[in-house]
């Protein structure tokens, strides 16, 4: 993997080191996640992050574990870093950090007091909501170690603070259980309990959102570090509390070499395609009913639109091909009125997308061309026959197809407030881009279902007549409707006109420049054939090092800051911000056109190191310098990068 390391320079300067992220999940939707500061700046942030029923249902438990060096002198030295809502940064422990590494996907910090090197490394254990903490003497020696446990539970999306009722703590061999939900073990366990009131997440607050709240202090471990190569080790894990896990060094080497089997099974070419696929598997969840793949971390549960436009580049690029068939069968059972359910992570399931269900179809119809497994196909062509049915007879929020041309339209004047498309943001609940009508981008995806739809029906050896017609019809209406006299395609067709005067037209062609196009040469039954002039066009408009804008900087409505409160940032979200997934398409697309693709990717490559460490973020700001936003950790940004690097 490509080497991700920062020293005493970068860790010390609290700008820089507050702004690098780690993750390490543990494959049920929990994780451990902070800085390279070590400075808790989101209320997400946390060394034990527990999944529940749900992928984005998760609780914090462990939020810290600040570890003290008592000197042989008696001098006492804190390592760890906190921010108070008064202003105050205490402690300041990164300033004395000489090193931090993420090494095979686990973060790694050096300490260094004088002649006294502590090293930390952490990892989960995979298939369980355990972390295990461990510290080693590196140089120097005696002294004493203490690791002082900041706790909480609750709900990892909001607060917790002292005007409620005090966490339970009851006493266990060598530590505690808070709550009845959590344990704590080590060493030389004190129990304490007492409120740290304050505590403040600098990111929550640039988000507008509170940023304050209370930690539980439960107590703290205590072991003597004599000789280098000691080691002091803490573990805290949910589920099964009597159920001790394996001494905290096993953890980590079980973790480290999961990793890199993980890497070794995808095949990678070159140290960027390795660091890819180990953060292809950050996404990859057992959800104890089957796979599934989380949206983005830490904030993002389960959702289908992403699960499948990241699909190919998930699990085929890595070799995951049974776990991919499992998704598609179980994802297959959601079908309602031609239509893949979209989530479950407010807690229903919710049927409302226009272009979930046709990425399920693009999915499928990869996994058979990529594998062979025509099995697949014929056990799930008749649901995926009745997709097409559904939406020739009409489904839910008037998607349907058009009797006069064939081509695919959404969205009903009396549903107002429904946003379809994955362009979906919403501000006091209307949406921002509604783009009722006939989305390019879907009518894309409708033309290559069909006939991905009619390629399976031939290798089941069933008849696919309606399929090609149908499929006919659609791409020469896409034809005829979408080019615009911009030079450019519409991003949607026969919208709702927002005001027109009398005897005017009730509809419009929208020809904003935006993104969405691309996927009408990138698909492969994509409606239109290479087309240089159009591409380069859309590049000077909407690329990026980090992605492709979602709106042209031209547009009076383009926002090019992804920043401030909830509405600020729902509002700019799909008006100009960057999304890294959408190089994919581009990628493709300028593949067809035989243009060069090598250079697209050195700012998102590099990108590596800069804000999710070893990851893809979410988006971008639309402006240079293109600073990152969103979740530092998203699932569709790392698939695609790695998908089209792969077929190079």
């Amino acid at each position: 993997m490509i080497d991700i390391r920062f020293g005493p320079q970068a860790c010390g300067e609290l700008t820089s080191a507050a702004s690098h992220e780690w993750l390490v999940p543990d494959g049920l939707g929990g994780y451990a996640m902070g800085t390279v500061a070590g400075l808790r700046t989101r209320r997400y942030h946390g060394l034990l992050v527990v999944g529940g029923e749900t992928p984005a249902s998760r609780r914090l438990a462990l939020a810290s574990l600040d570890p003290a060096v008592v000197l042989p002198a008696g001098a006492r030295i804190r390592l760890g870093a906190h921010e108070w809502a008064s202003g105050d940064l205490d402690p300041r422990g990164f300033e004395l950090v000489e090193r931090f590494d993420l090494a095979d996907g686990l973060p790694r910090w050096r300490w260094r007091i004088g002649d006294v090197v502590i090293e930390r490394e952490l990892a989960t254990t995979h298939g369980r909501p355990c972390v295990a903490v461990v510290h080693r003497l590196v140089t120097g020696g005696p002294v004493r170690l203490e690791l002082a446990a900041a706790c909480t539970w609750r709900d990892a999306h909001g607060e917790r603070r002292a005007d409620g009722p005090a966490p339970r703590q009851d006493p266990v061999a060598d530590g505690a259980v808070v709550e009845g939900s959590f344990r704590l073990s080590g060493p030389g366990w004190v129990p304490a309990g007492q409120w740290w009131l304050g505590a403040y997440h600098r990111e929550e607050a640039a988000r507008g959102l509170r940023p304050d709240e209370d930690l539980w202090y439960a107590g703290h471990f205590s072991g003597l570090l004599d000789r280098p190569g000691d080691t002091v080790s803490v573990l805290a894990w949910a589920g099964d509390l009597a159920a001790e896990p394996p001494p905290g060094p096993a953890v980590v080497a079980a973790a480290r070499a999961r990793n890199r089997a993980v890497v070794a099974a995808g095949r990678p070419a070159d140290p960027v395609e390795a660091t890819l696929v180990a953060a292809a598997d950050t996404f990859m969840i057992d959800t104890g009913r089957g796979p599934d793949v989380v949206a983005g971390y830490p904030w993002f549960g389960a959702w289908s639109r992403d699960t499948m436009i990241s699909y190919e580049g998930l699990f085929l690029c890595t070799g995951r091909v049974d776990s991919g068939r499992a998704l598609l069968r179980s994802y297959a059972a959601t079908l309602s009125e031609g239509m893949l359910a979209n989530t479950a992570d407010t807690g229903r399931v919710e049927y409302n997308t226009v272009d979930g269900t046709l990425w399920f179809l693009h999915a499928v119809n990869r996994h058979v061309t990529v594998t062979g497994d025509t099995d697949l196909a014929a056990e799930l062509l008749p649901a995926l026959r009745g997709v097409v049915d559904a939406h020739l007879a009409g489904t839910r929020f008037g998607i349907a197809v058009d009797p006069a041309d064939g081509l695919l339209t959404q969205g009903t004047p009396d549903s107002p407030d429904t946003a379809l498309t994955w362009m979906d943001a919403r501000v006091y609940g209307v949406p921002v881009t509604p783009r009722t009508g006939k989305p390019v981008e879907v009518n894309a995806l409708w033309v290559n279902g069909l006939a991905g739809l009619a390629e399976l029906a031939d290798l089941a050896r069933q008849d696919a007549t309606d399929l090609r017609r149908l499929h006919g019809r659609a791409v020469a209406a896409f034809r005829e409707r979408f080019p615009a006299p911009t030079g450019w395609l519409h991003d949607v067709v026969d919208a709702p006109a927002p005001a027109y005067p009398l005897g005017g037209a009730a509809v419009h062609d929208d020809d904003l420049l935006r993104p969405n196009q691309v996927l009408a040469w990138s698909l492969p039954f994509a409606p239109l054939g290479p087309d240089e002039p159009t591409l380069r066009r859309i590049a000077a408009g909407l690329l990026t090092p980090l992605g492709l804008r979602s709106l042209s900087p031209d547009s009076p409505e383009f926002v090019g800051r992804h920043r401030g409160g909830p509405a600020e940032r729902d509002g700019a979200y799909h008006q100009g911000t960057v999304w890294p997934w959408l190089l994919g398409p581009f990628v493709d697309a300028s593949r067809r056109a035989k243009l060069p693709v090598d250079e697209l990717f050195a700012g998102v490559e590099a990108h590596l190191t800069e804000f999710g460490l070893g990851s893809v973020s979410e988006t971008a700001d639309g402006l240079p310098p293109h600073r990152a936003t969103g979740c530092p950790f998203q699932a569709w940004s790392v698939a695609e990068l790695l998908r089209v690097r792969r077929i190079r």
